[in-house]
C-alpha cells in the first residue's frame, strides 16, 4: 500500500522546524533566504485552503547570537532572556515576510503547563481552532522566557506532536537536520539503511533511535523525534521527518514523493493527550 499517495488530501498540517534549520552554522544568526522559502512554502499550502500551524524553534539561538554569545548559554536565566530577546525578534520576521505574500500570523506560546491542566488545555484548544478559523497561521514556540524545568517540554518535537493531536491535525512533519529514521546512526555507520515507512512504531524501530545523536544548535535528537511520533500516531496522525536543508521539501512530502521517513498513523481508541504528556512529566 503506498501511503504517501494519501499526503496530498491532508487539511491540518503541523510543520516543526528546528533551530539548525533556521540560523547559518557559522553565526547562529537566522537565514533569511531559507526563511522566505518557508514562509512560501507554508503560504501556498495555505492558499490552497490547508490549516497550517508552524512549530518553530530558534529564540534562544538567534537571542544569543543577537547578544553577541558564542553559541547558547548554559545558565537557565540567561537562556530565558536570550529567549526573550529571540521570540520578539523571530516573530517579527516572521509577520514581516508572511504579509508579503498576504498571510496573516499569529503566535503561540506554551509550556507543559498549557497541556497538564485542564481548563489551560482547552482554552489552547480553543485558541487554535479559532485563530484557523479566522485564517491565520499559528507559530508555536515554547514559552522559554518564563519556563523551568519542571513546566518544560524540552524539545519541539514533541511539542509539535502535543498539538497535533490537541488540534487533531491529519499530518505533521519534523524538519531537522537528518534526513529520516536509519537503522543505525549513518555518521557512525556508513552501512546504516535508510527506513522509507514505518506502518507501527514497536521497540524495533524505538530502538534504532537510541544511539542517534542531534546537532549542536538543536534539543532533540531521533529520540525525541521517535517519542513524537508516538504521540502523533496514537492520536491518529501521520507524520514525515525529513531534512530540512531544502524547504522545498515541503511541497514534496505533500505531492506524496519520496522524502524522509514516514510514520503512518493508527489511532488508538484509548487515546488520551494528558496520559502521554504526563509520561514526560
Amino acid at each position: 500500500m503506498n501511503y504517501r499517495e494519501y499526503l496530498k488530501d491532508k487539511k491540518r498540517i503541523v510543520i516543526k522546524i528546528g533551530t539548525s534549520s533556521l540560523t547559518h552554522p557559522e553565526t547562529g544568526r537566522l537565514n533569511l533566504r531559507k526563511l522566505e522559502v518557508l514562509v512560501r512554502e507554508i503560504g501556498d499550502l495555505h492558499n490552497q485552503g490547508k490549516d497550517v500551524v508552524l512549530v518553530s524553534s530558534g529564540a534562544i539561538g538567534v537571542g544569543a547570537a543577537a547578544l553577541g554569545m558564542n553559541g547558547k548559554p548554559a545558565e537557565l536565566e540567561k537562556k530565558q532572556a536570550c529567549a526573550a530577546v529571540g521570540q520578539a525578534r523571530l516573530m517579527m520576521i516572521y509577520q514581516k515576510l508572511f504579509s508579503e505574500y498576504n498571510q496573516m500570523a499569529a503566535q503561540i506560546l506554551m509550556t507543559k503547563n498549557t497541556m497538564v491542566d485542564n481548563l489551560n488545555r482547552k482554552n489552547a484548544k480553543n485558541t487554535f481552532e479559532e485563530l484557523l478559523k479566522m485564517g491565520t497561521i499559528p507559530i508555536v514556540n515554547e514559552n522559554d522566557s518564563v519556563s523551568t524545568y519542571e513546566i518544560q517540554f524540552g524539545d519541539n518535537d514533541t511539542l509539535s506532536a502535543v498539538v497535533a493531536a490537541l488540534i487533531g491535525a491529519d499530518l505533521l512533519i519534523l524538519l531537522s537536520d537528518i534526513d529520516g529514521l536509519f537503522t543505525d546512526d549513518p555518521n557512525k555507520n556508513p552501512n546504516a539503511e535508510f527506513i522509507d515507512v514505518v506502518e507501527n512504531l514497536d521497540s524495533h524501530f524505538r530502538d534504532m533511535g537510541k544511539a542517534s545523536t542531534g546537532s549542536k544548535v538543536g534539543t532533540g535528537g531521533m529520540a525525541t523525534k521517535l517519542t513524537a511520533a508516538e504521540i502523533a500516531t496514537a492520536a491518529g496522525t501521520d507524520m514525515v521527518i525529513a531534512n530540512g536543508e531544502d524547504f522545498h521539501v515541503i511541497h514534496k512530502i505533500i505531492e506524496g514523493r519520496n522524502q524522509g521517513t514516514l510514520f503512518v498513523g493508527h489511532p488508538k481508541e484509548e487515546f488520551y493527550l494528558i496520559d502521554y504528556i504526563e509520561k514526560l512529566l
